[in-house]
C-alpha cells in the first residue's frame, strides 16, 4: 500500500535512474572525439504502479536501457561510397607516381633524349666528321638509358603495388579477425538482455575500416553477430573467420600475386576499394604504358636500322645496324656494341666512295617527322606526345574521381555525425536539466525522512 517507505524507494528511484544518465552523459562527453564512437542515450521509463484505494498510484521511475543511436542507412551509405573512394584513392596515387617517373615536361626526360638524338643526325648532317659521329653516339646511348630508366623505373612500381596486395590483405585479415573476437563478446554480453554499445561502436569501426579495402557487405543475426560478406563469401560469421590470402604465382617468368580465399584457388570476385585500385594498377595501368614505352623503342629501332644498313660509314661500310638486332623493346634497346667500338661505322652518305654525302643523316633527322604510327597517320613525336598526354588526362580523371568521392564521403560522414554524434552544447544542457532532477530526487528523499521522522518520533507524545 503506498505510504511514506513507497515514497522513500520513488526518491531512491529516482536518485539511481538519474545517476545512470548523468554517467552516460559524462561517457559521452569524454568520448567527443573518439573515432567511431555513438552517442549513448539512457532510456526511462515509470515503473509498474501500485493499486490503492483511490486507484493506482505511480511507483516512481526507473532505466530500461542505454542504447547507441545509430543511422544504419548512412552507415550503409558511407561504406558504399568509401570503396569508391579507397579505389579512386590509390589509383590517384599511382598516376601520381607514373606522372613523376615521365616528368614531363622538365629537362633531361625521354622527350628531351630523343630530341638530342635526332639533333645528333642533324649535327651529322652539317659534319660528318668523327667528333660528329662521337657525338651521335652519346646521344643515343642516352636515349637507350633514358628507356631502360623509364622501364625499369615503370617495372619497380608494378612490383611495388603487386607488394602492397600483401598489406592490404593482412590488414583486412587483421580487422576481420577483431571484428570476430568483438562478435564474440558482444553476444556474450547481451546474452544477459544487456546492450553492449561501446563494443558494437569498435566493431562498426573495423567494418567501416575493412570498407576502403575491399566490397563488402553485412547482415546482423538475432545474437548481435556481425556476418561479414566479400561478395557472396563469408570473410566473418560470428567468432568464426575465413581469411583471404594474397597467393604468389609466377606469370611470364614474373613473380606477382593473387587474391585467393586462404587454402584455395578459389579467386575474390567481387573486389571494390583499394584492393581494386591495386589491381587495376598492377594489371592493367603500368602495363599499358610499359607496352606504349616498348612499341616507341622498337620502332626507333625498326625505322632507325631499316635506314641505316642501306647507307655508308666513312670507310664504305654498308649494312650495319645501329641498334642490336636483339632490341625488341624498351628493356634492351641497345646501340649496335661495333658502332660503340668504332663510330666511323655510322653511316652519314647513301652512295659509297662519297665523303661530302650526307643525304642518309639527313633522311635520319627527318625520321622524327615521319609518320610510322596508326596506319602512317601519327610520327614518333605525335606518338610519345600523345602517350604523356592520356597520362595527364588518366590523372586528372584520377584526382577528379577522388576529389568527388571525399566530398561525398565527408558529406554522409557529417550527415551521419549530425545524427550519430556527440554534441556538447546538447550534453552540457542535459547535464544541467539531470542535476537539477537529482537535487529534486533527493529533496524527495530528505521530505520524506522528515515526515517519517514526525511519525516515528513525535506523534504519540502527547499526554505522556
Amino acid at each position: 500500500m503506498p505510504g511514506l517507505f513507497q515514497g522513500l524507494e520513488i526518491g531512491k528511484r529516482a536518485l539511481l535512474s538519474t545517476q545512470v544518465v548523468l554517467q552516460t552523459i559524462g561517457h559521452n562527453v569524454a568520448n567527443v572525439n573518439t573515432p567511431g564512437y555513438s552517442r549513448q542515450r539512457v532510456n526511462i521509463n515509470t515503473t509498474f504502479p501500485e493499486l490503492s484505494a483511490h486507484g493506482p498510484i505511480g511507483s516512481g521511475v526507473q532505466v530500461r536501457d542505454v542504447r547507441h543511436v545509430r543511422d544504419l542507412f548512412l552507415g550503409a551509405q558511407l561504406r558504399r561510397e568509401s570503396k569508391s573512394l579507397g579505389q579512386w584513392s590509390y589509383k590517384e596515387k599511382v598516376m601520381g607516381q607514373v606522372e613523376a617517373l615521365f616528368n614531363e615536361p622538365h629537362d633531361n626526360t625521354l622527350s628531351d633524349q630523343m630530341n638530342e638524338f635526332w639533333n645528333g643526325w642533324s649535327a651529322l648532317a652539317t659534319d660528318n666528321t668523327g667528333v660528329s659521329r662521337k657525338a651521335l653516339i652519346t646521344a643515343a646511348v642516352q636515349l637507350t638509358n633514358g628507356f631502360h630508366q623509364l622501364a625499369g623505373e615503370l617495372q619497380t612500381l608494378r612490383d611495388s603495388i603487386d607488394r602492397d596486395m600483401v598489406n592490404i590483405t593482412a590488414q583486412v585479415n587483421s580487422k576481420s579477425r577483431e571484428v570476430a573476437r568483438l562478435n564474440k563478446l558482444i553476444a556474450t554480453q547481451e546474452a544477459g538482455g544487456d546492450r553492449a554499445n561501446d563494443l558494437r561502436d569498435a566493431r562498426d569501426l573495423l567494418v567501416d575500416q575493412m570498407s576502403q579495402y575491399v566490397d563488402i557487405n553485412t547482415v546482423e543475426d538475432k545474437l548481435g553477430n556481425l556476418i561479414v560478406y566479400v561478395g557472396a563469401m563469408t570473410i566473418v560469421d560470428g567468432p568464426d573467420t575465413l581469411p583471404i590470402e594474397a597467393k604468389s604465382e609466377n606469370v611470364g617468368g614474373v613473380l606477382t600475386h593473387k587474391l585467393v580465399w586462404e587454402g584455395s584457388n578459389v579467386e575474390l570476385t567481387n573486389l571494390n576499394g583499394q584492393l581494386k585500385g591495386l589491381i587495376d594498377s598492377r594489371d592493367e595501368i603500368i602495363p599499358r604504358y610499359l607496352e606504349e614505352l616498348h612499341t616507341l623503342a622498337s620502332t626507333i629501332v625498326r625505322e632507325v636500322n631499316s635506314i641505316h644498313r642501306t647507307g655508308y660509314g666513312m670507310n664504305d661500310t654498308t649494312g650495319v645496324d645501329f641498334f642490336e638486332t636483339s632490341s625488341t623493346d624498351a628493356f634492351n634497346i641497345r646501340v649496335n656494341s661495333d658502332l660503340l667500338a668504332d663510330s666511323s661505322l655510322v653511316a652519314a652518305a647513301e652512295a659509297p666512295d662519297s665523303p661530302a654525302d650526307n643525304r642518309l643523316a639527313v633522311a635520319m633527322s627527318e625520321l622524327q617527322d615521319k609518320k610510322v604510327f596508326f596506319s602512317n597517320s601519327s610520327t614518333i613525336s605525335d606518338y610519345y606526345n600523345s602517350l604523356v598526354a592520356n597520362l595527364g588526362v588518366e590523372t586528372n580523371e584520377a584526382m577528379s574521381f577522388t576529389a568527388n568521392y571525399e566530398l561525398l564521403v565527408n558529406q554522409v560522414h557529417n550527415s551521419k555525425m549530425a545524427v550519430e554524434g556527440v554534441s556538447i552544447d546538447e550534453e552540457m544542457a542535459n547535464m544541467i536539466k539531470f542535476q537539477h532532477a537529482y537535487d529534486a530526487a533527493a529533496r524527495v528523499i530528505t521530505t520524506m525522512d522528515q515526515a517519517l521522522d514526525t511519525v516515528i518520533n513525535g506523534m504519540g507524545i502527547v499526554g505522556r
